[in-house]
Order: C-alpha cells, then structure tokens, then sequence
C-alpha cells in the first residue's frame, strides 16, 4: 500500500473519529450539565454512544477498500472493536478524571485533550492493525465476473 493510501485511510478514520466523537461529547455534556450526571459516568455512556456511529463509518468508509476484503468477519470485528471501545472508554475516563481533579482543569476541556491522544495514538493504530485489519493476499476483482 502506498504512503498516499495510507494517509487517505488516516485522514479518513480521523474524520470519522471526529464524528463520533463529536457525538459522544455532545451527549457526555448534555448528561452532565442537565442531567446532573458525574462526568465520568457520562463518559462512559457518551463512549458507547459515539462506538456506534464511529464503528458504522469506520467499516464502511474509513477502512474499507473495494479492492481488498476484512480479514475478520463482522461479529469478530465487533468483537475487537469492543474491547477496544472499552479499553478507550477507560483511557478517557482516568485521564479525564486526573486532569480535572488533580491539575484543576474543567473536565470538558480536559476530555477534549485526552480525547485527541487516545484517538490518535490508541484507537487510531488498534482500529486499523487489529479491527478491521485487510486480508494479506487482496481478492482480485474481475469486472467480467458476477
């Protein structure tokens, strides 16, 4: 794969990491600030919320080449992605936590930095390398075959 498919499949995941995790912070700030939920449990709902619409995206967009095929099936990516999903939720949650109970930072400013360091250096490389990893040996697709 070349470097420019590469960065194409980068900048698309983030896109797609931008949607969901716009989602996932409206909804974690809707639950805290009306709903008078802790943060941090609003984090974790907000996650799972903002899993769905990002795996959506991911799978069909971000990841997916009509030249290759997944090397996993779909319910072994769902799979993967959730214990990724979980293992984000809880980076995001701690880091969240630390940085505004320990250094005093408003937890939706320190979410938003924590979110982009679990988003690129965590998500990012298991999402791609693990989740919906492309087979090894791409199928060829003949035109004139159905």
């Amino acid at each position: 794969m070349s470097l420019s498919d590469r960065l194409k499949i980068f900048v698309k995941a983030q896109t797609s990491s931008l949607i969901g995790g716009t989602f996932d912070y409206l909804v974690m700030i809707g639950l805290t600030e009306f709903f008078g939920i802790h943060y941090t449990v609003s984090i974790v709902i907000s996650g799972i919320a903002g899993a769905v619409v990002n795996f959506s995206i991911n799978k069909t967009w971000a990841f997916y080449r009509r030249e290759n095929t997944y090397r996993y099936s779909h319910v072994q990516q769902l799979a993967r992605f959730a214990v990724v999903v979980c293992n984000s939720i809880m980076l995001k949650t701690a880091g969240t936590y630390f940085f505004t109970e320990t250094v005093h930072i408003d937890y939706k400013i320190s979410r938003l930095m924590v979110e982009l360091l679990v988003s690129i250096l965590f998500n990012y490389m298991l999402q791609r390398h693990w989740v919906f990893r492309n087979r090894k040996n791409p199928r060829k697709i003949n035109p004139e075959c159905p």
